[in-house]
């Protein structure tokens, strides 16, 4: 789906878990590593939830001069909510945080491409 002005309403999250539906399994969409979980959760393998940020937004960010694109952040929220209720965990919360880890991803491989930050909320 491009990125339009119109009333369509572009996707650029996709949580995944083996009980959520399967987003598409793009790389040029979700990334390799993020097509790789989404497909292995999707079979019932052991992979932890999570949501995809999509490359379009990637795209989108740097031609918008480093800005989200219109409705980035909403998804971002709702995903991350999808997630508080896949694990019973809350994000930020002090007693029962959930944890996420943020890695990067590409249509290609590129190691060291961009730094993992582990045990962000």
């Amino acid at each position: 789906m491009a990125s339009t002005a119109s009333t369509t309403k572009q996707t650029f999250v996709y949580p995944f878990a083996p009980e959520l539906p399967m987003p598409p399994l793009r790389t040029e969409l979700l990334g390799g590593k993020g097509k790789g979980c989404a497909e292995m959760a999707s079979i019932g393998m052991p992979v932890p939830s999570g949501i995809i940020i999509t490359t379009e937004a990637c795209n989108d960010y740097r031609r918008q001069g480093r800005t989200f694109p219109h409705g980035l952040e909403d998804q971002l929220k709702a995903g991350i909510k999808v997630l508080e209720e896949l694990n019973k965990r809350t994000f930020a919360s002090a007693v029962n945080p959930l944890l996420v880890s943020v890695r990067s991803g590409a249509r290609v491989s590129m190691p060291g491409m961009m730094d993992t930050v582990l045990d962000l909320g």
